[in-house]
């Protein structure tokens, strides 16, 4: 594992799930080496690269709990308590996540979050930070690496200790994986795409939209949504096909941007002074769910976070799903000692993977909701009908409450809204028999 025998990590990707990961496991007594291909975001330019806003809930906030820095981190966010729903008309209808005023998920800049955990982790004495290093190969069987310098003219080989694979969706690590037998990997790229644009803060500096809602412009087939940031401007994501009707291949000018935008985002465009140039610099960029496994190879590597299962973001529980892994890897290695690694990885990583096929499922299925459903009477009712039920029965979570807003396994709360739609069928089909007894007796 290193020199001397003494047992050290070496963590490839400086993210979040990288950073809090090594957090844990100085604060367990281990020593951690932390790489990461991006220079130091504390100094010069942050290169946090594109990405859609990022919602904090339940699962995230007691991961960051575990290592005392909740509150500094919701000290900068913005609760969101539901979504606000914008029509063509400019006519605005809100729909609250949970039953429940409290009930919010929180819009955090990932800038600011990666840059947070970044110096909680360089302040642990048992972590050093290696920046400008990009992971190119692991050789699990010699516990090497091959490391690429940010100038890319320098490459080398490092010793490694006990790998973790917390380099994101196009890992390193897990491609190291791959090449070995018997590994499963799977990559499904969504026929949609994303293209960031922005609503800054009014000319009196404040929110040109309400701050405490995910807004939503669904239009069945795409959609737009903006989150709140804490200089009270918006970012927005524009979420549309990549070929065919109202797509990024139709759409090929920004003048035509325009006038698809003047007809159905009319509201939004005219928060918009820079869309022209927002739309014409900013990528359109594509989304895909990864799934693999084995995440370890037996005590020397473990995947974590979107190296292993990345999703799609339409639950917003990318984030948070990472730092669920991070917490209960730390709570598994606790409860172990940390003296049988092999043990700890293949059991963690057993009990994880259904976890992580459900919220990839989810997240898939969401995106259909949000861009679709949500306008639907059925839809309405639905909803209107779990409120009933929370206050009739308190112990009743919707399936959006117990993801966003507990911590029941995600498996479980999948496992439990299945049972419920199966329920509802019986009885839908029992009182239609009912029904029809009646008929027919009195005919």
């Amino acid at each position: 594992m290193s020199d001397g025998g003494e047992r050290r990590f070496t963590i490839f990707g400086a993210g979040l799930a990288g950073t809090l990961m090594a957090i844990y496991l100085a604060r367990q007594g281990e020593r951690v080496e932390l790489y990461e291909r991006r220079s130091d975001p504390r100094i010069g330019d942050v290169d946090a690269g594109r990405s859609i806003n990022l919602a904090l809930s339940r699962r995230g906030l007691t991961a960051l709990r575990g290592v005392g820095l909740e509150d500094a981190v919701l000290a900068s966010a913005i609760p969101m308590r539901g979504r606000m729903l914008h029509d063509t008309a400019g006519n605005l209808t809100f729909q609250p996540y949970g039953h429940k005023k409290e009930q919010a998920i929180n819009s955090v800049s990932r800038a600011g979050l990666n840059q947070l955990l970044i110096e909680a982790a360089d302040a642990e004495p048992n972590v050093t930070i290696h920046f400008g290093a990009k992971c190119r190969k692991v050789d699990f069987d010699r516990a090497a690496a091959e490391v690429e310098w940010l100038d890319g003219r320098r490459r080398e080989e490092v010793k490694t200790g006990v790998v973790i694979g917390a380099d994101g969706a196009f890992s390193a690590v897990r491609l190291s994986m791959q090449l070995r037998d018997r590994f499963d990997f799977s990559q499904e790229y969504l026929p949609h795409g994303y293209k960031e644009l922005s609503i800054p803060p009014t000319d009196e500096g404040e929110f040109a939209l309400e701050p405490n809602a995910l807004h939503i412009w669904p239009r069945g087939g795409f959609m737009m949504i903006a989150l709140p940031n804490a200089d009270r401007s918006f970012t927005c994501t524009l979420f549309w096909p990549h070929e065919g009707a109202n797509s990024a291949a139709e759409i090929d000018s920004v003048d035509k941007a325009v006038a698809f935008f003047e007809q159905q985002f009319p509201d939004a465009l005219k928060l918009m002074p820079s869309f022209r140039e927002d739309y014409a610099g900013n990528p359109h960029s594509s989304l895909a769910t990864m799934r693999c496994f084995p995440w370890n190879v037996d005590g020397r590597a473990l995947l974590i976070g979107d190296a292993s299962h990345a999703v799609v973001p339409f639950f917003g529980q990318g984030m948070n799903a990472a730092f669920e892994d991070c917490r209960i890897l730390a709570e598994r290695l606790d409860e172990s000692g940390g003296a049988d690694l092999a043990t700890v990885f293949t059991q963690f990583s057993a009990e994880r993977k259904p976890n992580a096929e459900a919220i990839a499922d989810l997240a898939l299925a969401n995106y259909v909701e949000m861009r679709d459903t949500v306008n639907s009477p059925l839809f309405r009712l639905k909803k209107a009908v779990e409120r009933v039920l929370a206050r009739t029965f308190p112990g009743y979570l919707s399936l959006y409450e117990m993801i966003s807003f507990t911590n029941i396994p995600y498996a479980a709360a999948l496992a439990i809204e299945k049972r419920r739609k199966r329920a509802a069928l019986g009885l839908v089909l029992i009182i239609g028999l009912i029904l029809f007894a009646i008929i027919v007796r009195v005919f």
